[in-house]
């Protein structure tokens, strides 16, 4: 397996021809140059990791290539010729595939659906069968109609996944899979469509540390076969794990190139912000007081009905931090949920500061001094459609001064004044606070739900996966904020999957393990103490 902390180890040799070359790239939209001139490179069988905080311009470059924006100005050269990619099918055609951080899969369908969904007449296989016989009709369509030959089709997805050691099920159902599992099916429906450039889009944000074991042992095998890889992440322990070399960008700049072996951490978290960040927590010993949040003999079902958490206890007072760590899929996500009031509970009983919640309603939560960063920020903290203005209220909206008379008219010059005074002091990249919220970069996206949850008087703090797709500088920010709440007297719970920031935020650490508590510690305890409890193995 890769260790992240040993880069030598997985480095892999690179040709120094250009398998890709982005020349002089510049992108404008209202108000904002996404992208000023830059140029960018890739070499044949590399790993070339792109960094750059939230709007710094990596989206916008990677839809470019992709097809799905249009240069202003500048070029782009695949291995040496100058190609025009006016759309996702002409990138696809001339071998670039892209893995998007959220996936592009439709649930409903089977891997093998999902792999040859959208492919059109005349697109051959490796061993020159046509991969459709009656038309441009969707591979679902040709299926309804018996008009489909599926079983070439499910022997090279089958045949690609054993190569690249991304074992699927083409039979399965995508709403079925794991997280890590929907990934490997995005890989492999690029590997069948012959992709020689592949862009990975935070390809880690949702996977579990043994997922990104996998994924890097993939990226390897990717490599040797003469696959080239831009790597996008914010994650500067995987970019020294597994890049040959790293592009950082800055406000649509590239600030410079460099390698593993010449860069730390430190350095690149500076060039990504333009200033010295501090990457670990600087806080004081806590002081807790009254208890504040109860959790009592709580159970709660996931969604197939399955027992997901079992009579969970545990309470978090004033004035702490108290983290919940373990892998992902072990019960975290419906335990928080049960406590917002997202999801019913079977058994058991949720108190704030003494006052008992009702099963399923997270207005309750906030009435009782609640904030909630959720960690599905996209289907439970934001309206996609609605502005910044409204989402930045959408937990205030009743309230004075955005409500005003007897009717409840709302107060658009507050509510837009807030939203000015919330995206200025959380640093959110945006045009101005009209813009959709669905338009912004994931991590502008966090702030702005960030924002919001701490604009206003609280007593308690649900924090999950608080800088999940977060760059360097905003994780800095929102870590600095949330030992800021907890110092001012809130309680905190914090569940994340990243053990660094369990590790730096927590005043003491609970463990999940199959839906139970397995153990707790105190804040000081190493990380090999708190992996053998996530894998439910106690080592005292």
């Amino acid at each position: 397996m890769a260790n992240l902390d040993s880069p030598q180890t997985v480095r892999a040799s690179s040709d120094t021809r250009a398998a890709l070359e982005m020349r002089s790239i510049t992108k404008r939209f209202p108000g904002v140059i996404a992208n000023d001139g830059i140029s960018f490179d890739l070499r044949k069988g590399e790993i070339h990791a792109l960094l750059g905080e939230n709007g710094a311009g990596k989206s916008t470059l990677m839809n470019i290539l992709y097809g799905l924006y249009q240069p202003d100005e500048g070029e782009i050269l695949l291995d040496g010729q100058p190609v025009k990619i006016t759309s996702p099918r002409v990138a696809i055609q001339n071998g670039i595939g892209m893995v998007h951080q959220h996936f592009m899969l439709v649930p409903t369908l089977t891997v093998a659906e999902n792999i040859v969904l959208g492919m059109e007449v005349g697109m051959t296989m490796d061993d020159g069968r046509r991969t459709t016989r009656n038309g441009r009709l969707s591979s679902v369509v040709r299926r309804l109609l018996g008009l489909l030959d599926t079983q070439p089709p499910i022997d090279r997805i089958r045949k690609i996944a054993q190569e690249y050691g991304l074992e699927i099920n083409p039979d399965a159902y995508v709403k079925d899979l794991s997280v890590g599992l929907q990934q490997r099916v995005e890989i492999v429906k690029a590997l069948y469509r012959n992709a020689q450039v592949l862009v990975l889009d935070e390809p880690t944000a949702v996977l579990t540390p043994l997922e990104v074991t996998h994924l890097f042992e993939t990226l390897r095998l990717l490599v040797a076969q003469g696959v080239s890889i831009i790597f996008i992440t914010h994650k500067l322990k995987e970019v020294q794990a597994v890049a040959d070399r790293i592009t950082v960008l800055r406000q649509g700049k590239v600030v410079g190139t460099t390698t593993p072996h010449e860069a730390t951490e430190a350095s690149l978290a500076a060039m990504m912000v333009g200033r010295t960040v501090l990457l670990q927590v600087d806080k004081t010993t806590a002081e807790p007081k009254q208890i504040v949040l109860d959790v009592s003999e709580l159970t709660v079902m996931n969604d197939r009905k399955g027992e997901a958490v079992h009579q969970v206890s545990f309470t978090v007072r004033a004035g702490e931090i108290l983290g919940i760590a373990g892998v992902e899929g072990n019960g975290q996500t419906e335990l928080i949920e049960a406590i917002t009031g997202l999801r019913e509970h079977v058994s058991g009983r949720v108190s704030v500061d003494g006052v008992e919640l009702r099963n399923a309603d997270a207005h309750a939560l906030i009435e009782a001094g609640g904030a909630h960063i959720p960690e599905n920020r996209q289907r439970y903290g934001m309206v996609a459609a609605y502005p910044l203005t409204c989402n930045l209220v959408l937990s205030t909206i009743e309230r004075a001064p955005f409500t005003q008379g007897v009717i409840g008219t709302l107060n658009e010059a507050a509510i837009a004044e807030h939203a000015r005074n919330l995206i200025h002091e959380f640093d959110v990249r945006t045009p101005d606070e009209k813009t959709a919220m669905g338009s912004l970069s994931g991590g502008n996206q966090q702030k702005t739900v960030v924002a919001r949850e701490f604009s206003r008087p609280i007593k308690l703090l649900i924090a999950a996966q608080p800088t999940r797709g977060v760059d360097v500088g905003s994780i800095e920010f929102i870590h600095k904020r949330i030992v800021a709440q907890r110092d001012a007297g809130v309680a905190v719970l914090l569940v994340s999957a990243e053990l660094d920031e369990i590790l730096s935020l927590s005043d003491r650490i609970l463990v999940m393990f199959k839906g139970q508590i397995v153990g707790e510690r105190e804040a000081g305890v190493t990380r090999e103490d708190l992996g053998l409890l996530m894998m439910g193995k106690d080592s005292r």
